[in-house]
């Protein structure tokens, strides 16, 4: 396992150089610096603005779970026509820039979310994105570190060079159990203001938050243009399987699959 962090440091990229998207190809993932400190500063303030907009808003999507002290907001999402820095950022410049590259063609926001994990807060289930991506084949997703991401508060943990196609899944829609225990995970530490790429068949899992303190996280997924900006297409789907589902299958509705581990709110 430390072989494969000293590895992940090593591919830490500014920019998505050659070698940069011939790792993402051959290993379903990225590591890149994207913020300096003022495009971080900036980014915490937006998601502190964010996270105290109301539940019932104009189209924004908040979810929350129950932790031991209380309920706690878990996701943000659906955020880009309510805000115009995090519009600027998602939808022009390097982060458009590095999704295109690593697409091999012009991209496209295809949805956003910001994710809070409490101290306390729940994780992930390995899981693959595809499955809960409707209306497109090629896409890539990207977590941007808004704190420190560590193994203490539940950092991502992927598998390098399994992005070839989707895995079995159980009922939830996440890798079967059986499989995900013979996959070779590899805990991913990333910084405040790094990227970290992955394909939206790259499989990954978070354990819970350990430590003390909050940690935040923006996510981002793009598709390549080519096969249509449909952002709203997705949201609209959400919404109606949200609406459909009688809350007997997913730990909470998070997600189009059950991936999330919390106590529904």
């Amino acid at each position: 396992m430390a072989e494969s962090l000293r590895t992940v440091d090593a591919r830490a990229f500014s920019t998505p150089n050659s070698e940069a998207v011939a790792h993402f190809a051959e290993q379903g993932w990225l590591l890149t610096n994207t913020l300096d400190h003022a495009a971080l500063e900036d980014l915490r303030s937006w998601v502190d603005e964010i996270a105290g907009w109301p539940s019932d808003g104009d189209g924004w999507l908040h979810h929350r779970e129950l932790t031991d002290d209380g309920p706690q907001l878990c996701r943000s999402e659906n955020l880009v026509p309510f805000h115009e820095g995090l519009r600027q950022l998602l939808t022009s410049g390097k982060l458009v820039e590095i999704a295109s590259a690593l697409l091999g063609q012009p991209a496209v926001l295809y949805k956003e979310k910001i994710n809070y994990k409490p101290a306390g807060g729940a994780g992930y289930a390995p899981h693959q994105d595809a499955p809960a991506y409707p209306f497109v084949d090629s896409h890539v997703s990207c977590m941007v570190a808004i704190d420190d991401a560590t193994v203490l508060n539940g950092c991502l943990e992927v598998v390098s060079g399994m992005h070839g196609s989707i895995l079995d899944m159980d009922d939830a829609g996440c890798v079967r159990p059986d499989i995900a225990s013979s996959l070779d995970w590899a805990p991913v530490e990333v910084a405040a203001g790094q990227t970290l790429w992955f394909h939206s068949r790259t499989p990954h899992r978070s354990g819970p938050n350990s430590s003390t303190t909050a940690r935040r996280a923006l996510y981002p997924t793009y598709n390549a243009l080519a096969e249509g900006d449909l952002r709203d297409e997705y949201y609209r789907e959400k919404l109606a399987a949200f609406a459909a589902d009688d809350g007997s299958g997913f730990h909470a509705k998070v997600s189009l699959i059950g991936d999330f581990q919390g106590r529904a709110v």
